[in-house]
């Protein structure tokens, strides 16, 4: 653990630097994932992939002809053009009970920025970033992108192992956040942590044991760390943090949803940075 942040109240300023460095009938059988790329399925997720120049799209199914805001999207971005077809074939290809609106848009993975990239490309500039220390489940990951997005966080880090890949479930969750905030999956969360701190950002860990987050002191370059549901922070993620805090709630309720509690600290970590 290294020298803390000054705590609230004390004067003393922060003065960490960064470090620039076809027909109705019988339904059809369920198909496996496109090779090398997924089913984005919803409307906001396929919105928000159709707007987005850096998607690269297969195919564009749709139970009905797109309305006048997607066929715009399509003519402006130059994607695929839609496919009608009958529902069916929409269920044939995603996942079982799959919310799809009629829309679903094949396309290949987002390419993500390295670390050392996003570092670069964020300079000197005040930011904040979330971790999650292997938090596994598509909907809460997607979910927590979704308030990165509407708090202004500049990315999203998981770990490569215990942690959902990019994905349709993941992106319907996300709202469209997904095209939005860079998600990058770390094969060592602990070294991502300690190359962002020599960049200059202090890692806050979410954890039931530390002082209340308002008490924290400002800072315009942070890192808030999450853990697993029911696990918490691993051992090692918690020592490399700089403090440690929590949300404090009331009986007889202890604690969060990991995606509640991401969207209250977001709320006071970048509400606080704008002020």
């Amino acid at each position: 653990m290294r020298e803390s942040l000054p705590m609230a109240g004390s004067g003393r300023p922060d003065k960490r630097k960064p470090k620039r460095h076809q027909g109705q009938g019988a339904p059809r059988p369920r198909q496996g994932p496109p090779a090398g790329g997924y089913w984005l399925f919803g409307r906001h997720a396929v919105e928000a992939a159709l707007a987005n120049p850096a998607r690269r799209t297969r195919r564009f199914l749709a139970t009905s002809q797109p309305d006048e805001g997607l066929t715009a999207l399509l003519d402006t971005h130059k994607q695929a053009p839609p496919q009608v077809v009958d529902r069916s074939a929409l269920d044939a290809v995603l996942p079982e009970g799959a919310v799809h609106q009629g829309l679903a848009l094949e396309c290949h993975p987002l390419r993500q920025p390295a670390l050392p990239t996003l570092i670069d490309d964020l300079g000197e500039a005040p930011a904040t970033l979330v971790a999650l220390d292997q938090v596994t489940d598509p909907h809460n990951v997607g979910a927590i992108l979704r308030s990165a997005a509407a708090f202004g966080a500049a990315a999203l880090l998981t770990t490569q192992d215990r942690a959902p890949e990019e994905g349709g479930t993941l992106a319907k969750s996300a709202s469209g956040a997904l095209e939005i905030v860079p998600y990058l999956r770390e094969t060592n969360l602990v070294r991502a942590l300690e190359r962002l701190q020599k960049a200059g950002f202090w890692c806050l860990g979410l954890d039931e044991t530390g002082v209340p987050l308002a008490e924290v002191p400002r800072s315009e370059r942070l890192v808030l760390v999450m853990g697993a549901e029911g696990a918490g922070l691993r051992r090692l993620t918690k020592e490399r943090c700089d403090h440690l805090c929590r949300l404090p709630t009331r009986p007889p309720l202890g604690t969060l949803n990991v995606s509640n509690a991401a969207a209250v600290a977001l709320y006071e970590l970048c509400g606080r940075n704008s002020a």
